[in-house]
């Protein structure tokens, strides 16, 4: 597909197949507020309303840890997700994001997450920091490649790699950290010969995709933090890169079935059951979509994701 989405991607940096195992705990070392879990479930389930509040006594609590503002920036992440989200080429993909009044909070989130962990560093450092540091510069990184702002997203997604692996040199069961160097890797090697040329001359690691799968597969089953969204991504590369629609089932699904009441991932479903010539089964998950969409709270989002699950079903000529 575009390279647009591959910059993106490859910012992604954040935060598989073993669908046999379904979502498994979480086995990392963070030593993470009891609440964290039900936060991120927030977050997967689309409702920000109830993840906000939580997030935000979190922040009181410790205004000095990043946690708080690393999730609260993923909460926002997936508001411009759906404001920029679009049915073109048969999936439902954020490709493009047109820079906003709004997006000047969720890079102040992430720039307050990196000094912090920056400060945190000066006095230790630790792996967990720099992991942190990794997320913040990961987090800012994808949304400056929607935006279509290149060079900067490459270089805050470099860094990014180079404190996941600080981190995991530190401590190797900072699994977290895995997802973000699996997206690098795996992205680094979907880029074009010319882009590729491009990419040595700026200095930028190279990666395979094969070590990226194998990187993902630790941080999707053992991630304290990321592992629902290395699910998500490994879906949509499978589909948007790979064509391998069937093991991109096998990757969504636990995660679908986990949080119903998200019309992402329904739509997803749906997508890949197109692509398989599954037209009936398309259709229930499209219908499903636009079921749940009714359930999410602000209009604008509830709006778009309505819009697309009638996108999707017009596509296959179903009223």
């Amino acid at each position: 597909m575009s390279l647009n989405f591959r910059s993106q991607a490859i910012a992604v940096v954040l935060l598989l197949l073993l669908p046999s195992r379904g979502l498994s705990e979480p086995r990392g070392r963070l030593t993470l507020p009891a609440n964290t879990g039900s936060i991120l479930d927030h977050i997967y389930s689309g409702r920000r309303d109830l993840a906000l509040p939580e997030i935000h006594k979190l922040e009181e609590q410790a205004p000095d840890d990043p946690l708080g503002y690393l999730l609260e920036a993923e909460a926002e992440w997936w508001r411009i997700w759906c404001d920029s989200a679009e049915f073109k080429y048969g999936m439902t993909m954020a490709r493009h994001h047109e820079k906003a009044a709004s997006d000047q909070q969720y890079l102040e989130l992430t720039a307050k997450a990196y000094t912090l962990a920056q400060a945190k560093l000066r006095q230790n450092n630790s792996g967990e920091m720099h992991l942190y540091e990794a997320m913040a510069d990961a987090l800012s990184a994808r949304l400056l490649a929607i935006r279509g702002e290149y060079r900067a997203a490459a270089h805050a997604g470099v860094r990014a790699r180079a404190n996941f692996q600080a981190a995991l040199e530190l401590d190797p069961t900072l699994y977290d950290a895995y997802t973000g160097l699996g997206l690098y890797n795996y992205y680094v090697d979907t880029l074009s010969t010319v882009a590729k040329a491009l990419r040595f001359l700026m200095g930028i690691p190279g990666g395979t995709k094969a070590e990226g799968i194998r990187q993902l597969e630790r941080g999707m089953q053992e991630g304290q933090i990321s592992a629902s969204l290395a699910r998500f991504y490994l879906a949509m590369n499978l589909l948007n890169y790979d064509q391998k629609y069937e093991e991109a089932l096998g990757v969504i699904g636990p995660l679908a079935a986990k949080y119903p009441g998200n019309p992402l991932f329904q739509l997803m479903e749906g997508d890949l059951n197109v692509k398989l010539g599954r037209k009936q089964v398309a259709e229930n998950y499209y219908r499903a979509a636009d079921a749940a969409a009714n359930e999410i709270p602000e209009a604008e989002c509830r709006a778009k994701m309505k819009q697309l699950a009638q996108q999707s079903l017009a596509s296959m000529q179903v009223k």
